[in-house]
């Protein structure tokens, strides 16, 4: 039972803190060391190489976006069934995890390779950038075995309350990042494909670490019996991933075509939205981490029927949320140029990127928000409302920069992300009160409530 934490027992706010902080920091470190990616190649490569690398990012996220939906539902399964202390079940769930993991990744990586220029035309990418891009992509996606792997092994660790190993891992990661990314940039001179090895060998280490662990813990021994395949716990695992996984992607086609429209601009708004994604990826990180954190927390205590214990740990998420909005959402509204300027190099750039971090940065408590309430749906095991607001989420943020483009310009990338967060939003939102209402009323009638202490609250 080493380097496992039961979420079911003890006080809500010291467990939620002990998962959360050093989760942020993982996360926090994996947005560094991808804006260290980003500044290495637009201040040593330019802004030309800076988006041809952006226009990869919304196809990564359809792909790798894809795969990390599938694990995370499949970790979501292997937490509740720790809460229900069945480590049978748990071994044999994980079993299963591993060879859908293995057997999706191979289809993953090769439909990735196979279509990878059809799709950056389909993108009007640029033909400057458009052979940078591909030099980029193939080595992503041709090592997305790692960060398969890595993002399949965290997933479990967390699960099982460890977040801690997870960090340890990243922080090797970065170091490893960071490094690879100055040597093979400056030193070997390989341009862009540099930064995509660097990126796949740190995994590599990462996902290795995360392993090592992994074997480690008595309860996770898995015996043939636990590898021999099972219609049934494959078909569960399934159930419950694949509306994960299709939701990460729903959205990436939203993004993507998002950036259609912005490589229809020209290369200069093309790196300014590079820049602005990336911005916006790390003011989410604290907000993301916290709906990580209500994910496992919640999948645990549905396991144990824990409602009381629920509804205390989406309270304390959505305050931590709040909290990181007023923080991080201030500094994208009031430090444009100084944001701006770390990363883009032209003044055309740095005014483009001026105009979309105001508005993102006073509505992002959308998606902050989001972020929580949407993993307590996925961790009470209901992940089909989740893909339907992803589905809301990509024809709000279509229809906004359709219709906007042509009045506002550039705004309208920002407006279209607004109108998705609130969208998804209010149809999370509504979808969280009824089903735990329903699902503690079953619960109830069938004496499968386990109260939670007073000495045990917040």
């Amino acid at each position: 039972m080493d380097r496992t934490s039961d979420l079911t027992q003890g006080r809500t706010l010291p467990l939620i803190l002990k998962f959360f902080f050093p989760l942020l920091l993982t996360n926090t470190l994996q947005q560094l060391y991808s804006f260290a990616d980003t500044a290495i190649v637009g201040k040593g490569l330019g802004d030309d190489s800076l988006a041809a690398v952006g226009n990869m990012s919304s196809l990564c996220f359809l792909i790798i976006g894809f795969s990390m939906g599938l694990s995370n539902g499949f970790s979501i399964l292997i937490a509740q069934a720790f809460g229900e202390k069945n480590y049978p079940k748990l071994r044999k769930t994980l079993g299963a995890s591993i060879r859908l993991a293995l057997m999706i990744t191979g289809i993953l990586t090769l439909f990735s390779m196979l279509f990878l220029r059809n799709i950056l035309m389909l993108l009007r990418t640029d033909p400057s950038i458009i052979e940078e891009s591909l030099s980029y992509g193939y080595i992503l996606f041709g090592g997305l075995a790692a960060t398969v792997g890595y993002n399949m092994s965290a997933g479990v660790l967390r699960a099982l309350g460890d977040s801690r190993t997870p960090l340890r891992a990243i922080i090797i990661s970065s170091v490893m990042n960071i490094t690879l990314n100055s040597v093979f940039i400056f030193w070997c001179h390989w341009g862009v494909r540099g930064a995509a090895a660097a990126t796949i060998i740190s995994q590599l280490f990462s996902g290795g670490f995360c392993l090592s662990r992994l074997v480690k813990i008595d309860i996770l021994k898995l015996t043939k019996e636990d590898m021999q395949d099972d219609p049934a716990m494959n078909a569960t695992l399934l159930k419950n991933g694949l509306p994960m996984a299709c939701m990460n992607s729903i959205t990436a086609v939203g993004c993507m075509v998002v950036q259609y429209f912005v490589n229809g601009l020209g290369v200069a708004f093309t790196s300014a939205y590079s820049a602005c994604s990336k911005y916006l990826n790390m003011a989410m990180q604290p907000a993301a981490t916290a709906g990580a954190a209500m994910s496992s927390y919640t999948s645990q205590n549905y396991g144990a029927k824990r409602f009381d214990r629920i509804r205390e740990g989406l309270r304390i998420c959505l305050a931590i949320a709040l909290i990181t909005y007023l923080l991080l959402g201030s500094v994208m509204t009031f430090f444009l140029r100084q944001l701006a300027g770390l990363i883009l190099n032209g003044e055309e750039q740095i005014g483009y990127a001026m105009q979309f971090l105001p508005i993102c940065g006073m509505m992002i408590f959308a998606v902050d928000m989001l972020f929580v309430i949407r993993n307590g749906v996925q961790g009470m095991g209901f992940p089909f409302i989740p893909m339907l607001s992803g589905i809301a989420e990509m024809v709000l943020r279509i229809g906004a920069i359709v219709l906007l483009i042509g009045n506002i310009g550039f705004r309208a990338t920002a407006a279209a992300e607004v109108f998705a967060w609130t969208g998804a939003l209010a149809i999370n939102a509504a979808a969280y009160i009824c089903i735990f209402s329903r699902e503690r009323a079953r619960c109830e009638g069938k004496g499968m409530i386990a109260e939670m202490p007073a000495k045990n609250r917040a």
